[in-house]
């Protein structure tokens, strides 16, 4: 049954290995109002072993902000600002161009410069460089690009973050981070029994999930750092649903241990657990808001699954979904306005989104089986799991609506995922 939610996982074997499936990522729907740019090859960048502007042009065609202009046999390439022929691009109705080189240093590392181009203007929005190995291409392609797009739309970028999925394949499950593309994952986690529920700490250092590994649900938190884990709630009866507080210090966590399915906190290394619901219903999933302030979570105490609010410190509850008879799953965007969650509407269950100001409710999705969603960590996009076929597969789609992607791995389920937070450059 559904409202069971993130309650079972078993982990075992605790691997560090590239994983031989990467997920693909298919753009299935638009975004409005598109920013028409164009991505030059940058001067030098064949001394790479991949393209630094083909991974930067992919990234933010992605995204759904931008329409990418066909760059075309430019020569000769632009490296600085005053080699740029503005008034062919202008023409071809480009807001903004991306130009750069390539320079092999005498250590043996690269030097890669970027220049982003107000084309009507003819003048620098902005321009960096950065030092390189041969092996942080795709890295230093995903800064470029989360600086082109957050000075264009003022959004911060998250090209440079990570996402963690569970992939099912024949009898061996595997909790895989990627980059938010898709490529270079690592499998950190595997099993031969289900896996589920991974969240991030805020710091991006640490997964807690839980493991049936005991023959018993328990919460475990995982250093990517060190490859370590620890069991942080390992009491009687169930041990499930981990979150993180928004300083990292505490988990929620949602336990049985004195009779029904109740929310807990408890500290990051398993400390001081300390009950704050108290109700005769089941209380689980929670969240914290990232004020802190604030943990909203699932509960049946008013007869169905719907989605409450209270104070980080526990007290009364308040009901915050109204619309339909069942909501579960509750996520807040990073900025405290809107609460995404998964509804049933007849025989399907789809994302929606709530304006918790002005109470106003938006499908974002078509699917019959959407759960698990995900934000981004600068809330333009939600990551979530729905079904195709007879596959799991992941899904995206912009907080509007309009933007929609499809990942998948190819003869895999993949299911659980979550969005990691911005790492400090």
């Amino acid at each position: 049954m559904r409202f069971a939610f993130r309650s079972i996982v078993l982990l075992l074997a605790l691997a560090c290995a590239t994983a031989q499936a990467q997920l693909s990522i298919e753009i299935t729907g638009g975004g409005a109002n598109q920013i028409p740019v164009g991505v030059l090859r940058f001067v030098g960048e064949q001394a790479l072993p991949q393209s630094i502007s083909d991974i930067v042009e992919a990234d933010l065609q992605r995204s759904g902000r931008f329409r990418m202009l066909f760059a075309g046999n430019v020569d000769p390439l632009p490296a600085e600002a005053a080699q740029v022929d503005f008034g062919t691009w202008k023409n071809r109705s480009a807001d903004a161009l991306v130009i750069g080189s390539i320079v092999r240093l005498a250590d043996g590392r690269f030097e890669a410069r970027f220049h982003l181009l107000d084309v009507p203007k003819q003048t620098q929005i902005d321009g960096v460089a950065f030092t390189l190995t041969a092996q942080q291409v795709r890295a230093t392609a995903h800064r470029i690009a989360d600086a082109v797009y957050e000075k264009l739309t003022g959004d911060r970028g998250v090209f440079s973050t990570r996402i963690a999925y569970v992939v099912k394949q024949g009898g061996r499950f595997e909790l895989q981070i990627a980059d938010a593309d898709g490529v270079g994952a690592q499998t950190a986690l595997a099993s031969r029994e289900p896996i589920m529920s991974p969240a991030w700490s805020p710091d991006g250092t640490r997964l807690a999930y839980v493991s049936f590994e005991n023959k018993k649900p328990v919460v475990y938190v995982h250093s990517l750092v060190s490859g370590q884990r620890q069991a942080v709630a390992n009491f009687k009866g169930s041990n499930s649903a981990p979150a993180w507080s928004a300083d990292g210090k505490q988990l929620a966590v949602v336990l049985s241990k004195d009779g029904g399915s109740q929310i807990y906190l408890i500290g990051a290394d398993g400390s001081n657990p300390r009950r704050i619901t108290n109700s005769g219903a089941i209380d689980t999933e929670p969240f914290f808001a990232l004020d802190g302030q604030s943990i909203y979570f699932t509960s049946d105490r008013g007869g169905s699954p719907q989605i409450y609010r209270m104070s980080a410190s526990g007290g009364e509850a308040a009901r915050v979904s109204f619309d339909g008879s069942y909501n579960v799953s509750p996520r807040v965007s990073s900025d405290g306005k809107t609460l995404i969650y998964i509804a049933r509407d007849g025989g399907s269950f789809q994302l929606k989104a709530l304006d918790l100001a002005s109470k106003q409710v938006q499908i974002l999705t078509d699917g019959q089986h959407d759960e698990s969603p995900s934000f981004a960590p600068n809330g333009k996009m939600i990551l979530y799991a729905t079904q195709i076929g007879n596959h799991g597969s992941l899904a995206a789609v912009s907080s509007d609506g309009r933007v929609k992607q499809r990942l998948s791995v190819q003869a895999a389920d993949v299911r659980e995922p979550a969005w990691g937070p911005f790492f400090n450059n």
